[in-house]
């Protein structure tokens, strides 16, 4: 293991170590993520899901070294397009960590679009919009979404304030954020975390919901 991480970048690495915690029981976070997101609509279809995802402060440190090509002491925005594809591509492995359905319905996501990072006063924020292979009307009331890692190896945090907004979306659209019913898995691993860890392991995911006319 110490082999690969000398021989690949930081991010990579914790993709890669996150496919290892998903084979463990007792995992706990690793990696903490402040996410935002918008629900984005296209003639006035749910098309896609923007996130927006800020990394710990020690990671984003640990993720950047040597990035610094010109040694400006600014990560620019090309500096960052390598870490950014190999982020990308090790996500895929678990669905960019994007959960969404309508009603018992799994929605499926296209590959990532347009998507960057950006360095700020030592936070690393990763951009990328994963469009929905089928639109879905406004009138399908009851889209669901949430981002988390199952495997509690990366812990995602709501951003304070308006953390998942609609964008573009009918007025007659709104978004309820709360906390998501487990399935059976997910209520079976975070009772094994509880016991492991104590407190609340693994708690804290929350979904939004878009409802839409007077439902």
């Amino acid at each position: 293991m110490q082999q690969l991480i000398r021989q690949t970048a930081p991010l990579a690495c914790a993709i890669w170590l996150a496919s290892s915690a998903l084979q463990t029981a007792f995992a706990h976070p690793h990696v903490w993520v402040t996410s935002k997101a918008e629900i984005v609509y296209d003639a006035d279809k749910i098309a896609a899901v923007q996130h927006h995802w800020a990394f710990d402060e020690f990671y984003a440190a640990m993720a950047v070294q040597g990035l610094d090509k010109n040694n400006d002491g600014v990560f620019a925005r090309d500096e960052l397009d390598e870490l950014a594809k190999v982020n990308m591509d090790g996500l895929k492995e678990f669905d960019y960590f994007t959960h969404a359905k309508f009603g018992n319905a799994k929605i499926k996501f296209g590959p990532p679009q347009d998507y960057w990072l950006e360095h700020v006063n030592g936070i690393l924020t990763l951009h990328f919009k994963l469009p929905l292979t089928t639109p879905l009307a406004p009138a399908a009331n009851g889209f669901e979404f949430a981002t988390y890692d199952s495997s509690f190896f990366i812990a995602f945090e709501l951003a304070k304030g308006d953390a998942i907004t609609l964008a573009g979306a009918p007025q007659s659209c709104k978004i309820t954020v709360g906390v998501p019913e487990p399935t059976p898995e997910e209520k079976s691993l975070t009772s094994a975390m509880q016991q492991q860890f104590g407190g609340d392991a693994g708690g804290g995911t929350k979904s939004a919901v878009v409802t839409c006319g007077n439902s």
